[in-house]
């Protein structure tokens, strides 16, 4: 069975409209669990929530001090934070619940969202796909054309591949504004730098957080299928997921203060 998403092109750029919904809703949930933790703070006796909140800090405080001195660190620490809440709520939210729709028949104007693409070669083959499911509605497991529309937005190559490209260039930004010259040096001057810094870590830091949770997400979506028959190893995905999500929010943030380090330490 396929799974469809609706898209849009406008000026050249396609742009997947249940992506760009999970994006905005991970945002609104990490706002929202920010407020809440942090609205009753008291040098007291604290409550829970400033209490979650508090670990978390110091959670992604002791990962910048591994690599930087505290003081550095601690300009850092409010971008690690916003990073483990976007990146780990996020890999969560494909897992807690799974919005489909599936519709036997569609407008011309969705066949053309759910058709658009890079190339007409893949516009063509969505076409074909999409009549196919159609045709074959009401067969079998056939439920027409199936639109999944809540999914973790870490589970697209776009969303991971921005996040990525926003560290990496914010790394390199004050790199230069330490000393352009030692940056220049240090990045251009050696070719095993200028390969980790603008092929190994563009690719790796967003494809290893994209990989490990589209997979999850694709193998949930199988166990779904399959019934009653999966029900137990579905459970047992869905702990292995939650503490797969977690630690790969943890190794994004990790990285992201190893990246910083060594354009900002004093010894790079």
């Amino acid at each position: 069975m396929h799974h469809f998403s609706p898209r849009v092109e406008w000026m050249g750029l396609v742009f997947d409209i249940p992506t760009i919904i999970m994006m905005v809703v991970t945002s609104l949930i990490v706002l929202l669990v920010a407020v809440l933790m942090s609205r009753k703070l008291t040098a007291g006796v604290p409550g829970g929530g400033q209490n979650a909140l508090e670990w978390v800090v110091d959670f992604v405080t002791g990962i910048s001090n591994n690599f930087m001195e505290p003081k550095k660190a601690a300009k850092f620490v409010t971008l690690g934070l916003t990073l483990f809440l976007y990146i780990f709520l996020g890999n969560q939210l494909g897992l807690v619940l799974n919005v489909n729709t599936a519709h036997t028949e569609v407008s011309e104007d969705f066949f053309k969202m759910l058709t658009v693409s890079g190339t007409p070669e893949q516009v063509e083959e969505k076409a074909h796909q999409v009549h196919e499911e159609l045709a074959n509605a009401g067969h079998g497991e056939h439920h027409g054309v199936v639109v999944a529309w809540w999914k973790s937005p870490t589970a697209t190559a776009s969303v991971t591949f921005t996040l990525a490209l926003m560290v990496l260039l914010y790394a390199h930004y004050l790199g230069i504004k330490k000393s352009p010259g030692g940056w220049f040096k240090g990045t251009f001057l050696n070719p095993i730098h200028i390969l980790e810094d603008f092929v190994i870590k563009p690719l790796t830091l967003p494809l290893r957080l994209f990989g490990n949770i589209f997979a999850g997400e694709v193998l949930l979506a199988f166990l779904l299928s399959v019934g009653v028959f999966g029900s137990v190893p579905l459970f047992v995905w869905l702990g292995y997921s939650v503490f797969v999500g977690s630690i790969q929010a943890y190794i994004f943030v990790t990285l992201t203060m190893v990246y910083i380090s060594q354009k900002v330490n004093d010894d790079h």
